[in-house]
């Protein structure tokens, strides 16, 4: 299971911008989290991804408490979950061909020997041809990149995927083989999916229970009696 408990989470203690939120998500199951823009959900999605510590409440992955977050938790926790962003010019390292883009978390973990195998499966499973793999971010469209993106985030094998706002920024075709991609990757391997963003029709399609932002969390504190 992946589990959040009363998370409060923001960038500044005194102002929170996510206030008690509480959701769980079973191994292969896909949760989609609905909500407007600026509400939170973007930040819970950061604390689910284990790269942003919450001011309270716990996570729990596989059965154990997270503890660290970024760099600093545990191999096996940071290795377990995969996590696109919206804008993937954001996420991606512009010195960086997309072949060292893709493969970037292997060279991290000191498994090299896994590189070409690994890339030769998921440019094909991500709709990237050999032509595109040798170019930089700004040489590729904003869908190419973000195809590029997922592959990095599929290249650990993750049990959870956290995608956030994962197509908001693409065409309608690109959003459909980026969806299939996930689902393909998921049918494979079991892997539990929580897809963050605000087209209730895409995550009302795509997964197989959607919760809307005041359901798993509160704005602010109740009145005192």
């Amino acid at each position: 299971m992946l589990e959040l408990r009363d998370i409060t989470a923001g960038y500044d203690p005194a102002a929170p911008v996510v206030r008690h939120a509480t959701l769980s998500l079973a191994p292969g199951e896909s949760v989609g989290l609905l909500g407007p823009s600026g509400c939170g959900k973007s930040t819970l999605a950061r604390v689910a991804a284990l790269l942003h510590r919450p001011d309270t409440g716990t996570v729990t992955l596989d059965g154990s408490p997270v503890r660290g977050w970024r760099h600093r938790a545990p191999r096996a926790q940071r290795t377990a979950v995969g996590v696109v962003f919206q804008q993937p010019r954001l996420s991606a390292d512009p010195r960086l061909r997309l072949t060292e883009l893709i493969t970037e978390p292997l060279r991290a973990t000191h498994r090299r020997d896994e590189i070409p195998r690994r890339l030769a499966e998921l440019a094909p499973a991500v709709g990237l041809t050999p032509d595109l793999l040798d170019r930089r971010p700004h040489e590729v469209s904003d869908g190419q990149l973000q195809r590029a993106c997922l592959a990095r985030a599929l290249v650990l094998r993750p049990r959870w995927l956290v995608c956030d706002e994962m197509t908001a920024m693409l065409d309608a075709s690109t959003t459909a083989a980026l969806v299939a991609a996930v689902e393909d990757y998921r049918a494979a391997t079991g892997a539990g999916l929580l897809a963050v963003g605000h087209d209730h029709v895409l995550l009302q399609r795509w997964c197989e229970r959607t919760l809307h932002w005041n359901d798993v969390t509160r704005t602010r504190d109740p009145a005192p009696l």
